[in-house]
């Protein structure tokens, strides 16, 4: 299946989703979350604020809030696409992008590299460790430069996703960066973090 297809079936799939069980979905994901240590080992964390249906990040952003961990969102360039990440908290201001999704303002935003874990959202993914996001490319573009690690990886990866969005297998690309782990609602999957493409 081509990855337009793909989005627009995976897209609907996680939009059925109602308010409710949006909500009921996120607590779940946060309890497993806790469960396995995932904010434990990490200082500084990057999230995202869900958009047009994405998983809702905003639990597991209060609980790291609460573990006195450092909160980052993206923030896009005005040229290109490498993002960099504006430090949040409780009284942030913040400015639409030119999406509209809020981004925190932040004088001296932090690139990829100096976080210790970054959780992203995601359209689609497979067990391989494989993502496929909405297509714009910020990160992958963001990232580019873990492809050239072959030990040290640094941030660790995690998509969060509903379990609807698991396929059998994803096209991918030598330039797509494959995920440390996915958590959903149901179960946190590990992948092999070292292999390359």
């Amino acid at each position: 299946m081509d990855k337009y297809t793909l989005r627009r079936q995976l897209k609907a799939a996680r939009n059925a989703y109602t308010p409710t069980e949006r909500r009921t979905t996120a607590r779940a994901a946060l309890r497993l979350a806790l469960r396995h240590g995932l904010l434990l080992r990490s200082q500084r964390i990057g999230f995202y604020l869900p958009q047009g249906g994405e998983f809702d990040a905003h639990p597991l952003i209060n609980q790291a809030l609460r573990m006195q961990r450092e909160c980052y969102l993206p923030i896009l360039p005005r040229r290109g696409r490498v993002m960099r990440f504006g430090k949040m908290g409780r009284n942030t201001r913040m400015k639409p992008n030119r999406f509209g999704i809020p981004e925190p303002i932040d004088a001296k935003p932090l690139r990829a590299r100096q976080l210790d874990l970054l959780l992203m959202p995601l359209l689609g993914f497979d067990l391989e460790g494989n993502r496929l996001g909405m297509g714009g490319g910020f990160y992958d573009a963001t990232l580019a430069f873990m492809r050239h690690r072959r030990l040290w990886r640094k941030p660790r990866l995690i998509g969060i996703a509903y379990e609807c969005q698991r396929v059998d297998a994803l096209p991918h690309e030598p330039w797509d960066m494959p995920l440390d782990a996915v958590l959903t609602e149901r179960q946190l999957y590990r992948f092999n973090s070292n292999h390359t493409r």
